[in-house]
């Protein structure tokens, strides 16, 4: 495993947001709407942290857009446990208007499917909702990502199927990622590199190959 080194980026609102990531005038006007909408949600469902709203430009939208940085040739994502669109809902404004760029939101609780399409239909996103367990659905995508979804051994078992198919995992963790990644060897060989986040020094992002059971001895 290896660490790249962390670039000084540093986002506190919209406009620092459209520097450090290139947004054009329509993902912003897009990313915009998405925040309302999120925050209207919010109010009656718990799909973010209340107090993390304020901070959404880098606690949410640059915390999901750097996975585009990241992985820029990825063409389709598989975003699991995808709930409040956090990163897939920003992936895919990020590569709306893309030739061939989709993204699948997979989602298995399914009042957060009802957030997840009104969002997608009123940004017109390339991007289709799954209300299904991660591990039950059999899709072909480049990249699999998930954020606050579940601790990486169980986790790995969710993007088993994905992985197998060849996608690339980006997994969105927080300082305590070497603990997770040492429990996960008991149950499972893969290839990892960790990768600090631009969003939070606290922050890691675990990239993760060619996974499979472990063998038993």
């Amino acid at each position: 495993m290896s660490v790249a080194a962390r670039p000084d980026v540093v986002v506190s609102d919209a406009e620092s947001f459209a520097a450090a990531s290139e947004a054009s005038p329509a993902q912003m006007a897009d990313l915009e709407r998405f925040h309302e909408l999120l925050t209207e949600w919010n109010a009656v469902m718990n799909l973010v942290g209340p107090a993390t709203l304020p901070d959404f430009w880098n606690r949410h939208a640059w915390d999901s857009a750097q996975l585009a940085r990241l992985d820029p040739d990825a063409q389709t994502w598989a975003d699991l446990g995808a709930g409040a669109g956090l990163p897939g809902v920003v992936l895919a404004i990020l590569g709306k208007g893309r030739a061939g760029f989709h993204v699948h939101l997979v989602e298995s609780v399914t009042k957060r499917c009802r957030f997840l399409t009104e969002v997608v239909a009123a940004l017109d996103l390339p991007a289709t909702i799954h209300n299904a367990r991660a591990e039950n659905l059999d899709l072909a995508v480049d990249s699999v990502t998930a954020r606050a979804c579940a601790p990486l051994p169980r986790l790995l078992g969710y993007a088993r199927p994905y992985l197998a198919k060849g996608a690339t995992g980006w997994f969105l963790k927080g300082q305590d990622v070497a603990s997770e990644l040492e429990e996960a060897t008991k149950s499972w060989e893969f290839e990892a590199e960790i990768v600090p986040s631009l969003s939070d020094p606290r922050g890691r992002i675990v990239r993760v190959r060619r996974l499979r059971r472990a063998r038993r001895v």
